[in-house]
């Protein structure tokens, strides 16, 4: 079994792919700021469940690594939103989304023998 067959990370995935277009409507100033900031904390996501999922035959490090992967983009989103990069219905849907991952993170924390921990 691969980490990207886990529902987790195709969902992480498909919001950071989501965040990624969206963003490339941003300003120009915002390029090393927010946009920059709510592209890497989206991605992080996908890459802290690949190399949790890596390291899963030791529990503490399975669960440390998931702990990284929380919310930091739905912060993100709220800044956006705010500054009127997107309207609030967009993100809604992407906090939607990202709590959807959160809380199957929070299964992979409270069960990682189903993990192959």
């Amino acid at each position: 079994m691969s980490f990207k067959t886990l529902k987790a990370y195709q969902i992480g995935f498909d919001l950071a792919m989501e965040i990624f277009e969206i963003s490339k409507s941003f300003p120009k100033e915002e390029k090393y700021s927010l946009t920059d900031q709510i592209r890497r904390s989206s991605r992080s996501v996908c890459a802290n469940i690949s190399e949790a999922y890596r390291k899963r035959k030791y529990e503490k490090h399975f669960i440390s690594k998931l702990t990284d992967s929380d919310a930091e983009t739905q912060t993100w989103l709220e800044f956006a939103q705010k500054c009127e990069y997107i309207n609030l219905d967009t993100k809604k849907r992407l906090i939607e989304k990202s709590q959807e991952v959160g809380k199957l993170i929070n299964f992979m924390i409270q069960n990682p023998g189903k993990f192959g921990v």
